[in-house]
C-alpha cells in the first residue's frame, strides 16, 4: 500500500518538556477517503491537556490538532462530495461506529459503539488498550473519510476559520439543542476560546448575552463581541442581582469552579451546561437550589458532523469569525506556555506552511 510522508509536531511521552518535530507516514486514501493538504490548524486547550496526559488516556506519540483547514489534493475512487482543490475542514472526529442509536440519529459525538467515536488524534475516544492511535493537525497532511470532512464556505477567512471546527460547534450545539431564540437571556461563563464564540453565536441568534468573567481587562472585549452586559463573578452584589434571570448558561472555563455560583442565576426549568471543564467541580452541586426551581445541571460534548457544517454556514452568513493570532509551528511551545498562564486571547492558529518549509 502507498504511504505518504508527513511532517508533524508532537510529544513522544508524558515526560516531554516541549513538542518536537515528528516524522511519520499516513496510508494513502481508501475509496471513501480524501487526502488534505493542511493549511491552518487551530490550537485548542484540549491539545495542551492531551499532550500532558492530564486525562490519563493519552497514547504516545501524540500529534495534536483537531481544528483543521486545508485543501483536497487527492480523492478516493468512491468519493462524491469533494473534488481536487476544495477548501475543507476537519474537526474533532474522523470516524464513528455508524450503527448505534446515536450515530443513526446523527449524533456521532455520543457514539455508543465499543470504542466510541474515533478522535482526530489520540485514537478512539475510549481507548480499548489496543494501542490504536491517530495523528492530528499539527502536521502537513491528513487522510479522512469523506463523511467526516466539512466544506469551508467561501465567505470565511481560512486563516481564522479553524477554531469554528471545535470551539464554534462546541458552543453552537448546546445553543441549538436547548433551542435558544430571539429574546432569550443567555449567560456565558468565561471569555476564552470557547466563550468568545458563544457570545457571538448567541448574539446572532437574537439572544441577550451576559458574560461572567474574573478578568476586568476582558470586559470591553465582551461588549465589542456583542454582549449586552458583563459581570465580574467575584462581585457578590453584582452576582446576586442576576439570580433567577437566565434561560440558559454555558460554562466554558476549562478549570474546576464552584458550580453553585451559577445555578442560582437560572430561571425555573433552565439548564446550566458545562462545555469546558472535564474535571470535578470545586464543590458539590447544592441540590436544594436545583430542586427549588426545577433547574438542571448538564453538559454537552462538541457537536455532530451535521452541526459542524451548520455552524460553519451560520458563521459565514452572520460574518462571525474567531479572534485569532496566527503563529508559526515552531512557536507552539511558547503558545502552550502562554495558554497555561492564561495569556492568550482568544485562539492561536498555526500557519502550517511554516512546518512544510522547515528543514
Amino acid at each position: 500500500m502507498k504511504h505518504i510522508k508527513t511532517k508533524g509536531y508532537g510529544a513522544t511521552s508524558a515526560l516531554f518538556k516541549k513538542l518536537k518535530p515528528i516524522n511519520f507516514k499516513r496510508k494513502a486514501p481508501k475509496e471513501d477517503e480524501v487526502l488534505i493538504d493542511i493549511l491552518y490548524t487551530g490550537v485548542c486547550h484540549s491539545d495542551l491537556h492531551q499532550v500532558r496526559n492530564d486525562w490519563n488516556n493519552t497514547i504516545y506519540p501524540c500529534v495534536p490538532g483537531h481544528e483543521i483547514v486545508g485543501k483536497v489534493i487527492e480523492v478516493g475512487s468512491g468519493v462524491t462530495k469533494f473534488k481536487l482543490g476544495d477548501m475543507v475542514g476537519v474537526g474533532c472526529m474522523i470516524d464513528s461506529c455508524g450503527e448505534c442509536f446515536s450515530c443513526k440519529k446523527g449524533d456521532e459525538q455520543y457514539c455508543e459503539g465499543p470504542v466510541s467515536w474515533t478522535a482526530t488524534y489520540n485514537g478512539y475516544m475510549k481507548p480499548d488498550g489496543s494501542g490504536y492511535n491517530t495523528f492530528g493537525g499539527y502536521s502537513t497532511n491528513i487522510v479522512v473519510k469523506e463523511s467526516f470532512v466539512l466544506k469551508i464556505p467561501i465567505a470565511l477567512d481560512i486563516k481564522a476559520a479553524a477554531p469554528i471546527l471545535c470551539a464554534g460547534v462546541t458552543t453552537y450545539s448546546p445553543l441549538k439543542h436547548w433551542k435558544v431564540k430571539h429574546g432569550d437571556k443567555v449567560g456565558v461563563v468565561g471569555l476564552g476560546g470557547l466563550g468568545h464564540m458563544a457570545v457571538m453565536l448567541a448574539k446572532a441568534m437574537g439572544a441577550e448575552v451576559t458574560v461572567f468573567t474574573t478578568s476586568k481587562d476582558k470586559m470591553d472585549d465582551a461588549l465589542k463581541m456583542g454582549a449586552h452586559e458583563v459581570v465580574l463573578s467575584t462581585d457578590k452584589k453584582a452576582m446576586a442581582k442576576q439570580e433567577l434571570s437566565f434561560d440558559i448558561i454555558l460554562n466554558t472555563i476549562p478549570d474546576p469552579y464552584d458550580i453553585n455560583l451559577y445555578v442560582k442565576l437560572l430561571k425555573r426549568d433552565a439548564p446550566l451546561v458545562a462545555v469546558g471543564v472535564l474535571t470535578p467541580f470545586k464543590k458539590a452541586t447544592n441540590n436544594m437550589e436545583v430542586v427549588l426551581h426545577r433547574r438542571s445541571v448538564t453538559g454537552s460534548l462538541i457537536g455532530s458532523i451535521k452541526e459542524t457544517q451548520e455552524v460553519l454556514d451560520f458563521c459565514a452568513k452572520h460574518a462571525i469569525l474567531p479572534e485569532v493570532e496566527v503563529i508559526a509551528m515552531q512557536d507552539i511551545n511558547e503558545a502552550f506556555e502562554k495558554m497555561l498562564k492564561k495569556e492568550v486571547r482568544y485562539r492561536y492558529v498555526i500557519d502550517m506552511q511554516t512546518l512544510k518549509e522547515a528543514v
